[in-house]
């Protein structure tokens, strides 16, 4: 019998590593120097880590630690990207393509610049939550600037092939970012291999802190990004305002863990992904896999359950952390906008669950995880009209 509650949830947030929160605490009370104050040793101290912690970032994607920007998370990330670029361009008229199933951190923005005047495309994906190419293509026009794609999808788990987008986006001289958040840490990411031009990370993903993130970009690309926040030119002018310096030390820490741990634990959680898949199906008929298998990360499986509500097996699942989609939406009644767009039925996208392993989940929790959907699925058909 595993301890209690079970945390499957992963997708939203994941354990701070124990060697993380050891990384940051000195940064919380002996070294609480200002990295900005350059007369004396507390914050040449603060530097310092700031910049190891900026090299382990960029060893981890595979950029320069020069092309390493600081942010609060992925979320003003994604906005430096995507309105940043759209700044750098004003005065002419500007068209931006991205993704129906592309995180709210994305959409809204891009709403956003739409209200303003800016010309967004919004291109669907086939059923398995995989962009077309082809039709990707096509919505590029003569005046896209910036092409957002997310690396993987926080609700499924899709992993795009965001390296055939970069080289369509290089013949063009588009810019292209991805929002990797869900991507880095579980499968190999490397900027310059894969040709991205920015790229949005978040510590609380990769068992780092919450409240840190970072946009990592080409300079070789010379991006050009109007900054959106001002305020003393901090982080070579992109994004004003004073360092979280323990949060930069979990999230260098958080990103040289990964990579040095990234092989074992996706392959671990795979096997335990596709374990606790199977003894599902093994148990339960009517059941049905959201997005892609062949094209997924290792830690996600996302499943409607035919013939229940997800927010009733949510209820029940009273001692398993397990989501109906993305934790940014959780509020909004509406089914999950990622399923509707790649075409499933209302009823069964409000009959979905999203499992998410990290490296702590164990084979126990997932064979109680099984027994326990199992049983209340049964149950709730039993009783449903």
């Amino acid at each position: 019998m595993p301890a209690l509650p079970i945390y499957l949830d992963s997708q939203a947030t994941t354990p701070i590593d124990p060697k993380v929160v050891e990384a940051m605490m000195p940064y919380f009370t002996n070294h609480y120097g200002n990295p900005a104050s350059r007369q004396h040793a507390f914050g040449w101290e603060a530097r310092d880590a700031v910049e190891h912690a900026r090299r382990q970032v960029a060893e981890f994607v595979d950029c320069d630690p020069r092309e390493v920007c600081f942010t609060s998370g992925a979320t003003e990330a994604n906005n430096l990207a995507i309105k940043g670029i759209v700044g750098a361009n004003k005065g002419r008229h500007i068209n931006v393509v991205t993704l129906a199933t592309e995180h709210r951190a994305v959409l809204d923005p891009c709403r956003k610049l739409e209200a303003l005047g800016v010309q967004v495309t919004i291109v669907s994906t086939d059923r398995d939550g995989l962009v077309n190419l082809q039709e990707l293509e096509r919505a590029l026009t003569p005046d896209t600037v910036l092409i957002s794609v997310m690396a993987a999808n926080n609700e499924i788990g899709v992993l795009q092939p965001i390296g055939e987008i970069s080289e369509m986006a290089r013949d063009r001289n588009i810019v292209f970012h991805s929002d990797a958040v869900q991507a880095v840490g579980k499968v190999p990411f490397s900027i310059r291999k894969l040709g991205v031009d920015l790229i949005s990370l978040s510590g609380h993903k990769i068992y780092g802190p919450k409240g840190i993130g970072a946009l990592c970009f080409r300079r070789r690309r010379r991006t050009p990004l109007d900054p959106q926040m001002d305020g003393g030119g901090h982080e070579r002018g992109l994004r004003s305002g004073t360092l979280n310096v323990p949060g930069i030390v979990g999230l260098g820490c958080a990103a040289a863990m990964c990579q040095q741990n990234i092989k074992s634990d996706s392959a671990r959680m795979q096997t335990l992904r596709d374990r606790l898949l199977n003894g599902l199906r093994k148990r339960l008929d009517r059941i049905t896999v959201n997005g892609s298998m062949e094209h997924r990360l290792p830690n996600n499986i996302n499943v409607s359950f035919h013939g229940v509500e997800g927010s009733s097996l949510i209820v029940g699942l009273d001692d398993i952390a397990v989501s109906s989609g993305s934790a940014c939406t959780s509020s909004h009644p509406e089914p999950s906008h990622v399923l509707r767009a790649i075409g499933i039925p209302d009823e069964h996208a409000r009959a979905a669950l999203r499992f998410g392993l990290n490296r702590w989940t164990s084979p126990d929790e997932i064979d109680y995880t099984i027994e326990k959907v199992t049983s209340l699925v049964t149950r709730l058909r039993q009783v449903s009209p």
